[in-house]
């Protein structure tokens, strides 16, 4: 039995929903292997609209931790919440080497001396310790996985493995190898070994990476078709954002200017999905699949959804919806720009029978 150590407890500090409902948080921390332990955030409403609700684990991607991605404070900053006052019972999780959770011994060392930390299989393997954990907590056998980004990839690697443990998956803007072109990330891009064609540039991304504030916004302001980035998305929003990935790393003010790590193992996977290799097998998947994406995303491909989609033979159930001129921080935007799709897709494929 993994043992789980009780934390803190926000129950009385956790502001309502936009709904009105009071919505409690408690944190607690999860062992994986020996010396790993993993922070995690309870999501629910106190007054939840079943008996036994459904439970969902969040899986961040390759850079910002958990509550940074989920769980902000202010109108339109927590998914978390959001799906809570829908009445699901969510779970916020750090994969290790990231946020609050464990961080490999290599981090404290210059990033050039180790090659790529936290690869997919690991964290499988701590995705696996949080569900095992939720499934004794709340007393069910399954829960469903959320992964954004690289959290897909990580979700959709556990749940080819233990597909017996996953009620429903659920991949937002994720990867899944279904083609060898990739305008960002494959041949070409500064992760390509220059001396190898299809390998990873460990010089380029050694055991983890420094992230100032600033490469938060680049990409994001870029994809939003509008001068004027806060009719796209709350000005609140993304300084609350930028201060939860800042406040993760303990070191971040160490820096200059103040930066947080974050492994580069995702960036080894995400390298070899966007030239064609596939690091997962949908086929394996027995449940449900939701796949989402953003038709302004600049991370997965039409072909990434085509091809995992056409892979799961063995799941009852999968639809494919693209979330119309949304980014790929959907879930950060305006409701109006895709937000509330996003809300809407996701309540009514894990209610569905």
């Amino acid at each position: 039995m993994l043992a789980l150590n009780f934390a803190v407890l926000w129950a009385l500090l956790s502001p309502p929903s936009p709904s009105g409902q009071s919505i409690s948080r408690h944190d607690f921390f999860v062992d994986s292997e020996p010396g790993i332990r993993l922070f995690v955030r309870e999501v629910l409403a106190d007054a939840p609209k079943q008996n036994q609700p459904t439970a969902i684990l969040f899986v961040h991607g390759a850079r910002v931790p958990g509550l940074a991605s989920f769980d902000l404070d202010g109108p339109g900053g927590s998914l978390a919440a959001d799906l809570a006052a829908r009445g699901f019972v969510v779970y916020v999780m750090d994969v290790r080497g990231y946020g609050a959770s464990s961080r490999p011994p290599e981090m404290e060392q210059p990033p050039s001396a180790h090659p790529p930390l936290v690869r997919s299989n690991e964290a499988a393997r701590d995705i696996g310790a949080v569900v095992d954990s939720i499934c004794a907590r709340r007393h069910v056998s399954r829960v469903a996985l959320f992964g954004w980004a690289t959290g897909g990839q990580w979700a959709g690697y556990y749940a080819s493995l233990r597909p017996e443990k996953v009620s429903a998956l659920i991949l937002l803007n994720s990867l899944y190898g279904g083609s060898s072109q990739h305008s960002m990330l494959g041949h070409g891009s500064s992760m390509q070994d220059p001396n190898h064609k299809d390998r990873f540039n460990q010089a380029d991304c050694g055991a983890y990476r420094l992230n100032s504030v600033e490469s938060l916004f680049g990409l994001w302001d870029r994809s939003i078709p509008s001068q004027n980035k806060a009719a796209w998305r709350d000005p609140a929003i993304a300084e609350a954002y930028a201060r939860a990935a800042l406040s993760s790393d303990p070191q971040s003010n160490s820096h200059v200017p103040p930066s947080f790590r974050s492994p580069c193992g995702a960036l080894e996977d995400s390298f070899y999905l966007a030239i064609g290799r596939q690091l997962w097998d949908a086929s394996f998947v027995t449940a449900p699949i939701l796949i989402l994406a953003s038709e302004r995303d600049f991370w997965s491909r039409p072909k990434d959804r085509q091809a995992l989609a056409e892979a799961a033979t063995r799941s009852p159930n999968v639809r494919t919806v693209v979330l119309p001129n949304a980014t790929h921080f959907v879930h950060l935007d305006h409701p109006e720009h895709g937000r509330t799709r996003l809300l809407d897709e996701v309540s009514s494929f894990l209610s569905a029978p």
